[in-house]
């Protein structure tokens, strides 16, 4: 199956470059110019990644991104801006973007990094839902239900985190495996940031978070909780 791009670009010159090139290598694209219409396709057309711009006619591509964000089922998403200064990296990096592309770029170094997002946020979930000890882990839904009731609602990345612990429940993951798998090489991050995930992902399951999630030291993390399906 075909992944598919949504680009939100208002140069219409480099929009319609931007939709022939990718269609050329095998991707399905949808391509508009505007923040509003970009709400909209990004709630029918349900892609699997978004290219977007910064400074677009009708609004901010960092409005957007936030806005898209509030939704559970947000893609993951990228910024392809002539805007590339520290400032405006940092604020897409804490909005959650996978990358920050200054323009102008080379098509290549586009195309890599468009294969490497996608490639990390393969929607490989085998199961979405899963029980473990009266707590629901809905992977979809990026949240888990206590068995009080409660959502908690996780992040994308702790949500991704948690169901690649799940998915490879029978070994150890390396911390190295994570930082590669999550996060890639571009934005930085450290085994500290992985640590600070863990703790948030057992903190969600109360007294039994150090039950689920195993450390083993010098190497990484492994699920070791019961689990069944649901």
């Amino acid at each position: 199956m075909k992944a598919k791009l949504l680009l939100v670009e208002d140069d219409r010159s480099l929009g319609e470059t931007l939709k022939e090139r990718l269609e050329k290598e095998g991707y399905e694209m949808v391509w508009t110019v505007s923040a509003q219409s970009a709400k909209v396709l990004a709630a029918e057309s349900k892609p699997d990644l978004i290219l977007l711009d910064v400074r677009l006619p009708d609004g901010d591509g960092f409005e957007l991104a936030e806005e898209l964000k509030s939704r559970k089922d947000c893609p993951p998403f990228l910024f392809l801006t002539a805007h590339s200064g520290a400032p405006e990296r940092l604020k897409g990096f804490e909005l959650g973007a996978e990358e920050f592309i200054p323009k102008p770029f080379h098509l290549k170094e586009l195309l890599i990094r468009v294969k490497h997002v996608l490639e990390s946020h393969k929607h490989s979930i085998k199961q979405a839902k899963y029980s473990y000890e009266g707590y629901l882990l809905d992977f979809y839904g990026y949240c888990i239900h206590t068995p009080s009731k409660e959502e908690i609602h996780l992040s994308k990345r702790d949500c991704a985190l948690l169901n690649f612990l799940v998915e490879e429940r029978g070994r150890t993951v390396s911390r190295d495996e994570i930082l590669d798998r999550l996060w890639g090489e571009e934005k930085f991050p450290t085994n500290r940031t992985i640590d600070n995930s863990i703790v948030r992902l057992r903190q969600a399951f109360g007294d039994r978070g150090e039950d689920a999630i195993r450390s083993v030291r010098g190497v990484g993390y492994q699920w070791i909780g019961d689990l069944k399906n649901v």
